[in-house]
């Protein structure tokens, strides 16, 4: 299973832009492989923690704990790096 965790608040223009990459690059994915993505929404309005680790690099994206991309969500490389999880994962 991979885990993909968005970061971001209410009211982000960039994160809504990075939600709907996300769920563009999932639904392109074999089915197989989208059915092993779990994914994670958490906001930085409502975690301290998170808020001051991200506060100024928002939208985040996590691929299992580890930082993917922030600011901008690139859907080439998002679909990439979720193979590559995939791929990982079902290897070990």
């Amino acid at each position: 299973m991979t885990t993909l965790t968005l970061i971001g608040k209410p009211a982000c223009h960039l994160c809504e832009v990075a939600e709907q990459i996300v769920d563009t690059v999932i639904e392109g994915l074999p089915a197989d492989v989208a059915d092993r993505i779990s994914v994670e929404h958490a906001s930085i309005a409502e975690d301290a923690a998170l808020y001051a680790t991200w506060w100024e690099k928002i939208p985040v994206v996590l691929i299992d704990g580890d930082l993917h991309a922030h600011w901008r969500v690139s859907a080439d490389r998002l679909r990439a790096a979720l193979m590559a999880a995939d791929t990982q994962g079902a290897s070990a």
